[in-house]
């Protein structure tokens, strides 16, 4: 009896020992940053005895998926929101406004407007353009060097998530080579470790958790990828841009580089990466493109209407602003051989045609070539432009189809069918527009053409003061080296037959007729005067024989008719806002509200990223008491466990004492 009772003791003390080191190992632990709570279990032996016992991590697997998942949705957001933010703050600070940097420049050109003989407020105007040139710049600034801070970030994080793989595949060779059939587990620190690893790229990037053989973790992306396979192999991530290497996206590696790099769909990919890749997407690139789409509208506007006045020198006006070329990026999957340079710039007088994207341009079978809008991500949105191209040789794309979206594209060098080539004019624009002049005479506030009535007419009719549609080619002006009409000034006389009319000039000269309201005289009066880039209006009832005449405005230094044309920029609507529209869509707005919409945009999508966070917020808290519930360390009840255990140790030993006391009075009897 007193043999039962003594092994009885001695492995109660053993398996109390044994609890009471698990209990102690938990409460030292209590701190260590991925450390599961562990709890010794025993079995009863023949004889009433405690087996052996055997210590295991208390873990739910399903609720450390669960927190796995969350963590990503919630290091997504979090990383969006505090990229999001810093740029939303940056434009809706006032002192940033490209808005009172547009509405100071207008104000200055009414100054100028009032005394358009004043050299003084027409070099306020300049200064103001000056000062909008410089404030786009900042603007585009600001985005480009959020771009790069991506792009470092980007690295970081790519090259501690593929630490951590490298690591987790480690730690699952070391698991393989400790589980043995004979029942050799690894140890627990070796599985916290390769948990917290996993946790750890969980912040970085979505990911999923199988079981391999031998206690390997096989860990694959979200979207199906594999990271870490059996055997010890893994995959690791590179960054690389195709086409713009400013523009990284994230790549799957094999190996040593034996096979060809995988894509990473960054529009699922959660994580710290995710949110970056997707920060960069739908707020960085179409502000970016955005900007200089306002930029590159507001500059040729200024441009096509300063042409069609005279400035304060008597020339023909001409550009205020410089509109930059870009160089396309081509594509690596181009062909080897192509020696092609594609290069584009916005077509005068076409800035409300043009999107805020980047565009595509591929070339086609001989010479056909087609222009396509594409996103952020590189997907193409709408229906191509088509068109053909003359190679080899410099050469312009000639378009066949009406939507050119606003650009002239040349391309130089020989082409492969299938090559493409990447233009974001757009997105280099706000940074590079510069004045064209500096001089403030260059304003060009007076129209080139001024309309007389006769003073002998009989009638009370008038000529309109006329409206000039285009200074340039195949117009009848003569820009140098003395500005003037072409074809020497024009008389209107009205015939004796009913609404009929003769206009003439020095060289051309048609009869017709105009029956009221006779609006738009030359284009009434038909080839060659409807190409002249100027017409006018008869005001009022002529009588037979009454004159009218129209000539070049020398010295009208104090007309402002072409500054008020160039004033009702303000509240024309001239950006577009859409790729993809109806030829009865109202698709423009105003360069006021289009900056204000790029604000607004940028301010939703911030704020709505900071609703979405504060909900995976709250999921992640939940997900993680869910988790410590079994293997988070309560102290309460592991002081609890160490009080139990100790009385248990006590016990054992109390029945050893027992078991020592009755053998002993046994002995004693036998004497």
């Amino acid at each position: 009896m007193s043999f039962n009772l003594m092994n009885i003791g001695t492995s109660g003390i053993r398996a109390s020992s044994e609890l009471l080191q698990t209990t102690s190992k938990n409460i030292s632990n209590l701190n260590t940053k991925g450390y599961i709570r562990e709890r010794t279990e025993h079995t009863t032996m023949v004889g009433n005895q405690v087996g052996r016992g055997e210590t295991v991590r208390l873990i739910n697997e399903f609720a450390q998926k669960q927190l796995n998942r969350d963590i990503s949705n919630k290091t997504y957001y979090e990383q969006f929101v505090t990229e999001a933010s810093r740029v939303d703050t940056l434009f809706a600070e006032d002192s940033n406004s490209l808005n009172k940097s547009i509405n100071s420049l207008f104000n200055n050109l009414q100054e100028a407007m009032n005394q358009p003989s004043s050299r003084v407020t027409r070099s306020l105007f300049l200064t103001d353009a000056e000062n909008l040139t410089e404030q786009m710049d900042r603007l585009s600034g600001i985005v480009f060097d959020q771009g790069n801070i991506v792009n470092q970030q980007l690295d970081l994080f790519a090259d501690e998530a593929n630490n951590l793989i490298q690591k987790i595949s480690d730690l699952n060779s070391q698991v393989t080579s400790l589980n043995t059939p004979t029942g050799t587990k690894a140890s627990s620190s070796v599985l916290n470790e390769r948990d917290q690893a996993i946790s750890d790229l969980a912040e970085l990037v979505d990911l999923e958790t199988l079981d391999g053989p031998n206690g390997e973790k096989l860990v694959f992306l979200g979207s199906g990828q594999a990271l870490v396979m059996e055997n010890g192999t893994f995959n690791a991530f590179s960054l690389a841009g195709d086409p713009d290497p400013n523009v990284r996206e994230l790549k799957l590696d094999v190996r040593d580089g034996q096979a060809v790099a995988l894509d990473v769909n960054s529009s699922t990919l959660k994580g710290k990466i995710g949110g970056l890749l997707a920060f960069r997407d739908e707020i960085l690139h179409p502000a970016q493109n955005q900007l200089g789409q306002i930029g590159i509208a507001l500059a040729d506007a200024f441009n096509e209407q300063n042409k069609k006045g005279m400035d304060l020198d008597g020339n023909l006006g001409g550009d205020l602003f410089t509109i930059p070329s870009v160089t396309g990026f081509p594509y690596s999957t181009n062909n080897a051989g192509s020696s092609a340079v594609v290069t584009a710039t916005l077509e005068a007088g076409k800035g409300s045609e043009i999107p805020a994207t980047d565009f595509k341009v591929t070339m086609g079978v001989g010479t056909a070539v087609t222009v396509v809008p594409v996103d952020s991500k590189g997907n193409e949105i709408g229906t191509p432009s088509a068109g053909t191209i003359a190679l080899p040789g410099p050469s312009n794309i000639v378009f066949t189809d009406p939507d050119t979206f606003g650009l002239e594209i040349s391309i130089t060098g020989t082409a492969s069918q299938d090559d493409s080539f990447l233009v974001k004019l757009n997105a280099t624009a706000a940074g590079n527009i510069e004045l064209a002049t500096d001089r403030p005479e260059h304003l060009a506030l007076a129209s080139p053409i001024r309309t007389t009535t006769d003073a002998d007419n009989i009638s009370t009719a008038n000529i309109s003061v006329g409206i000039v549609s285009n200074t340039g080619a195949g117009s009848n002006f003569t820009a140098a080296p003395t500005p003037s009409l072409t074809n020497g000034d024009m008389t209107i006389e009205k015939t004796v037959n009913a609404n009929e009319y003769t206009i003439s000039d020095g060289v051309n000269s048609v009869t017709f007729v105009a029956a009221s309201p006779t609006e738009n005289m030359l284009s009434l009066a038909g080839t060659p005067f409807d190409t002249y880039g100027y017409d006018f209006n008869i005001e009022g009832t002529p009588q037979p024989g009454d004159k009218f005449k129209l000539e070049f405005n020398s010295g009208g230094f104090d007309d402002n008719r072409n500054g008020l044309e160039l004033s009702k920029l303000q509240s024309s609507e001239l950006v577009r806002e859409n790729v993809i529209t109806t030829t009865t869509a109202d698709n423009l707005q105003t360069f006021n509200e289009a900056y204000a919409g790029l604000v607004t945009d940028v301010g939703v999508v911030a704020n709505q990223a900071k609703t979405n966070g504060t909900a995976f917020e709250a999921l992640a808290a939940q997900s993680e008491a869910w988790f410590e519930s079994m293997s988070g360390v309560n102290l309460d009840e592991e002081a609890a466990n160490l009080l139990r255990f100790q009385q248990s140790y006590s016990a054992s030993a109390q029945i050893i004492t027992t078991a020592r006391t009755i053998f002993d009075t046994l002995l004693s009897a036998t004497r």
